[in-house]
């Protein structure tokens, strides 16, 4: 008999539903205090969640200064109608640009040896470009500031990174995890392109914008604030919260790791059951699959049994590489944003509304584990 996946994923109505933390609305509240010395915005979003890793807190709170919407991680998408998914995209977004970077993982070590130069080098460089040419048409003495926004673990301090290494040969100033909160609060401005009188760059060569060098400068030069991810105060469909946990916009301890694993299996039999094939036939069971795992890799606990746990997180973690696929988990349609918008609509608490209910469900949550030691 042939194998059937899974049409849906069961609904969770006790699923955590905020990620919000204190230093989301403390750097949110930051950047609309300094919006008006802000040239530009780039605005990272995740293009494995296209849809789900939009922030409508930005929409708002960043509502009428010029941007440019950057699609991290482009290649962990997959390659398959990436042409047309990118074409969707750009037409989501009317007049405004759209760049989409790789996370260029997936590689080894190898990989990590290029890190101080970032992934994709094309696409960096075409964004340098952008912001170049944006600097030049707003000529400043005092040099072009910038401010990098998204959700939590999207890729901004990377993406910082691989600006600077492209743009002024220079190393990494923003630290990089694979965890959410990283980058705390709004940091100093990082250079990212030279000014035309800059001579502290390395090599040599003329580096002025006149000149044929390497790191071509512009008027006082361009700055980067980086900025903490900043999650949305309430997710009301339990679904997306999980595809921004796997996506790694959650810690991993808010989810368990066996659930997000389950949801990852939905998906995964949804494309292709044989990126598992090394450990399992196509199952629809993820126990059968975790405990396959584990016996491979050696993910043991006390006594020779299976940890399950452990190797739903190895699971997790290939995926984010890589190298267990690599496809969208949205869906991505010319009418999907407007649906997104549409469903949006009237569901999203206020900041107090949102704390309220996840204290009540942190609450009810606590006297279960309290009744169930009883």
């Amino acid at each position: 008999m042939s194998f059937i996946p899974r049409t849906s994923f069961p609904s969770l109505p006790s699923l955590p539903r905020s990620y919000f933390l204190g230093h989301h609305k403390v750097g949110l509240q930051k950047m609309k205090a300094i919006l008006g010395t802000i040239d530009l915005v780039l605005e990272c979003r995740d293009y494995r969640v296209p849809l789900t890793s939009r922030n409508p807190l930005f929409e708002s709170a960043l509502e009428g200064k010029e941007r440019i919407v950057v699609y991290t991680k482009r290649d962990l998408g997959g390659p398959e109608r990436d042409a047309e998914n990118e074409r969707i995209v750009r037409e989501w977004h009317g007049s405004v640009p759209v760049v989409f970077t790789r996370a260029g993982t997936g590689a080894g070590e190898k990989e990590k040896e290029k890190e101080r130069f970032g992934a994709g080098k094309k696409s960096i460089a075409n964004l340098l470009d952008m912001l170049r040419e944006h600097a030049r048409n707003q000529w400043k003495l005092i040099g072009h500031r910038l401010l990098i926004v998204g959700m939590p673990n999207v890729g901004k301090s990377t993406l910082l990174n691989a600006l600077r290494a492209h743009g002024t040969g220079k190393g990494k100033a923003a630290l990089t995890g694979n965890q959410p909160g990283v980058t705390r609060k709004i940091a100093t401005g990082v250079k990212i392109i030279p000014s035309e009188d800059d001579d502290e760059l390395p090599g040599s060569g003329d580096v002025r914008s006149s000149g044929g060098g390497k790191y071509k400068g512009v008027g006082g030069g361009v700055y980067l604030l980086d900025t903490p991810g900043v999650f949305i105060p309430y997710v009301p469909d339990a679904e997306a919260m999980l595809k921004l946990s796997l996506c790694g916009s959650v810690k991993d301890t808010i989810i368990s790791p066996v659930l997000l694993a389950d949801y990852l299996l939905y998906h995964i039999n949804l494309i292709d059951p044989s990126l598992y094939a090394s450990y399992s036939f196509p199952t629809n069971n993820i126990m059968d699959l975790l405990e396959n795992i584990a016996e491979q890799t050696g993910r043991l606990g006390k006594k020779g049994k299976f940890d399950t746990e452990a190797a739903a997180l190895w699971m997790i973690q290939r995926w984010r590489q890589g190298l267990l696929g690599r496809f969208l988990l949205d869906e991505v349609s010319p009418e999907a944003l407007e649906v997104t918008k549409h469903s949006e609509e009237g569901l999203g608490p206020s900041l107090s509304q949102a704390r309220k209910i996840e204290r009540e469900r942190r609450r009810e949550r606590g006297k279960a584990r309290r009744k169930g030691g009883v």
